[in-house]
């Protein structure tokens, strides 16, 4: 039972976030909040332009006026269903009824709380306010046909009601639809994203693995071969055994020019291309969808800073790509006069930071903490749930060994 209940909410939560996010969703809710207004004003001004000031008029101008401000109240109430939202509805629609039973020409608003009542209340729950309120607009409408016979006033709205509803359940379920799809697609990529991630270790694991069979291990196996013959000539043979320890310290030699290389080649692929700290990052930034600015006036940086910058913009980039949910990112590098800061910001959906202590990933925020206090900078997070995050990383232009 606790877990359907939650998956309720998170289904309410997720409508209410469609509400707030789709375009879509908010004009057709502003629609419907016009037009109940104008059709409640309309229905005002119908019924005082054709009847005299009497008894029942106080009455019908103060409960729209009170109809009037509890709408408004909806926006700030939220979508969800929750009890307070169904108590308000339930006022709404008792006060309408009121209005309809003295004066039947206000009947006509039952259409957006037809589509007020669809958002917020279970299928079932909806479907007997919506048979509820068209039985009122039938008796609105026969009440206001004085006695003649129209088969319309008793088809036409059922009819409406009937169309209204399939309409809003037809585009509720392929909102639905689209939305598993998707979650669906997000997940696939994601998935083919990790796949292709350790398709690509492997691989360059393999390929270090032969680089360094072929090279620093043969060279060592040659170096071991060759100390242990001087050895064993050193007092038969002094000249031969240290020409094999000459030899021995030259392959030694070859063999720590190919440890260096090792250790230039594990840097950052985009560095190592040779275009700069600010060509890699805009690489980056377009592969990750990311804008991308350059502030302040560009100054030589260390091989090891670069690298630690680089490293930091693809944890967070990786990050807000996996866990933000955000629409929108955007890489700034700023040279200052003494330090130089790379800011990665996004509109996701925020966290609180003092909640999150990070993970054990290699894009972790604290694996970027070590990389900025490696080099003397720092690192800061900025962010609260909901409105995004920005992280930025300061790293001084002289820093500490």
């Amino acid at each position: 039972m606790r877990r359907s209940e939650q998956r309720a909410d998170q289904k309410d939560h997720d409508m209410e976030q469609d509400v707030e996010h789709d375009p879509d969703a908010r004009w057709l809710a502003r629609t419907m909040h016009t037009a109940f207004f104008l059709l409640l004003g309309a229905s005002l001004a119908r019924f005082l332009l054709r009847h005299d000031w009497e008894a029942r008029s106080p009455w019908i101008v103060a409960l729209t006026g009170a109809l009037a401000s509890l709408y408004l109240l909806g926006p700030v109430i939220g979508t969800r269903a929750t009890p307070r939202r169904i108590a308000w509805l339930g006022t709404v629609v008792a006060v309408w009824v009121l209005l309809v039973v003295l004066a039947p020409s206000f009947a006509w608003c039952a259409v957006p709380l037809f589509y007020t009542g669809l958002r917020t209340l279970p299928p079932r729950a909806a479907l007997g306010l919506v048979a509820l309120l068209t039985a009122f607009v039938v008796f609105a409408q026969v009440r206001l046909a004085h006695g003649g016979w129209d088969p319309n006033l008793i088809v036409a709205p059922p009819a409406v009601a009937a169309l209204a509803t399939g309409v809003f359940v037809y585009a509720d379920r392929q909102a639905a639809r689209q939305r598993a799809l998707i979650d669906d697609l997000i997940r696939t990529r994601r998935e083919l994203a990790a796949i292709e991630r350790r398709e690509g270790t492997l691989a360059e694991r393999q390929r270090l693995s032969m680089e360094i069979h072929d090279t620093l291990a043969q060279g060592l196996s040659s170096q071991r071969m060759l100390l242990q013959a001087a050895d064993r000539t050193w007092d038969g043979d002094p000249e031969t055994a240290r020409r094999h320890v000459r030899t021995a310290a030259s392959i030694a030699e070859r063999n720590l020019a190919e440890a260096r290389r090792f250790v230039h080649d594990l840097a950052p692929a985009d560095l190592a291309e040779g275009g700069g700290l600010e060509e890699a990052l805009r690489g980056l930034a377009a592969r990750e969808s990311a804008a991308f600015r350059v502030d302040g006036a560009a100054v030589a940086l260390p091989d090891r800073a670069q690298s630690a910058l680089l490293r930091i913009a693809q944890g967070a980039l990786a990050n807000i790509r996996e866990h933000a949910g955000a629409t929108s990112a955007a890489v700034t590098l700023t040279y200052l006069d003494d330090q130089v800061v790379l800011d990665v910001a996004d509109d996701g959906r925020g966290f609180d930071p003092a909640d999150r202590p990070g993970g054990v990933r290699g894009h972790g925020l604290p694996a970027m903490r070590v990389r900025a206090e490696q080099l003397g900078g720092t690192l800061t997070v900025e962010s609260v749930p909901g409105e995004g995050t920005v992280l930025s990383a300061a790293i001084p232009l002289d820093p500490e060994p």
